[in-house]
């Protein structure tokens, strides 16, 4: 049916009676529903902690390899029979340092008296001449024996006296042996 002429239908929705009306929709679920949010404090905590740990690692690996770096830079090379004598004539000689050449001795007491001698004697004609006097050496000849080494080496002493230059060579033999690394055990001059 339609409404009469002139007359105004109002276009308002008709009301329910409320056993009718219709419930709201239940409301959606929020995204992430069921997962717990971390609140920005907890996430800054962690991040932190992250870094720290990151910070930590790197700083204990760096110190760990600095220290074997620097433990091999100071371990004085002992890796075989001419590198020992070579070193420990260094030391005992051009250095005059007896703290690193005992580092390249035997520990069960080496028998070195000779060489001993002859640096004091080198000493006492440095002082009395006052001219400087240098020992060197050349090509060193190894014969080793399992877990011993013979060391021949010419020690050339040598110095510049009144404008002349002389030089003594010295045939010497050194006995080596294999411990933990090698060491010098024995030095006396061949005759």
């Amino acid at each position: 049916m339609q409404p009469p002429a002139g007359s105004q239908v109002s276009r308002l929705p008709a009301q329910r009676p409320p056993s009718e009306q219709l419930a709201p929709p239940p409301s959606a679920p929020a995204p992430g529903a069921g997962v717990p949010v971390q609140p920005r404090r907890q996430r800054l905590r962690t991040i932190l902690t992250v870094t720290a740990a990151v910070l930590t690692a790197l700083v204990l690996g760096g110190i760990v390899g600095g220290y074997v770096l620097y433990d091999r830079a100071t371990t004085p090379d002992r890796s075989a029979p001419d590198v020992v004598v070579s070193s420990y004539l260094a030391a005992f000689f051009i250095d005059r340092d007896d703290t690193l050449a005992d580092l390249f001795v035997c520990g069960d007491g080496a028998s070195l008296a000779e060489l001993r001698a002859l640096r004091e004697d080198l000493a006492a004609r440095e002082a009395r001449f006052a001219v400087p006097i240098s020992v060197s050496w050349g090509s060193l000849a190894v014969q080793r024996e399992g877990d011993e080494a013979v060391v021949e080496l010419e020690l050339v002493i040598s110095a510049y006296v009144d404008g002349v230059f002389q030089s003594d060579p010295q045939p010497w033999r050194f006995t080596t042996r294999l411990g933990e690394d090698w060491r010098v055990c024995a030095g006396a001059r061949v005759d």
